[in-house]
């Protein structure tokens, strides 16, 4: 990860974590969580602001990494620890994660997301 994008998600989960999970700028409107992980090569807990849907009871996020052509570091890091904590709003809790990496689940998933943040159809190209 960049330099500046650490320092970006750095300001943003301080923000959210002082603002019981709201965070101003460009994304005062999306629903964020802030994801938990254990670093899949380091073992260190990383914190990452994601944008998310609800599917029922779960939490849906997309590892887009903005539409760059490779995996974020905490879908990596996911995929070898699934066990993560989740904080939305001012609520921490200990969850599973798991992929769908493909078929119709993953694309209703999606496009449940492209109709909350329409960006994320942009990330799919």
């Amino acid at each position: 990860m960049s330099n500046d994008m650490h320092e970006f998600n750095q300001k943003a989960i301080k923000e959210f974590r002082e603002n019981k999970g709201k965070v101003g700028g460009m994304f005062a409107s999306t629903p964020l969580l802030l994801l938990n992980s254990v670093g899949a090569k380091s073992g260190h807990t990383r914190t990452n602001p994601l944008a998310y849907v609800k599917d029922g009871d779960h939490f849906v996020i997309i590892a887009s990494k903005g539409g760059a052509p490779s995996h974020p570091d905490w879908y990596h890091n996911i995929l070898a620890n699934p066990d993560v904590t989740v904080e939305v709003d001012d609520q921490k809790f200990r969850a599973k994660a798991h992929a769908i990496k493909e078929g119709t689940e993953r694309d209703r998933l999606y496009a449940r997301m492209v109709a909350k943040n329409p960006g994320f159809a942009d990330y799919e190209k």
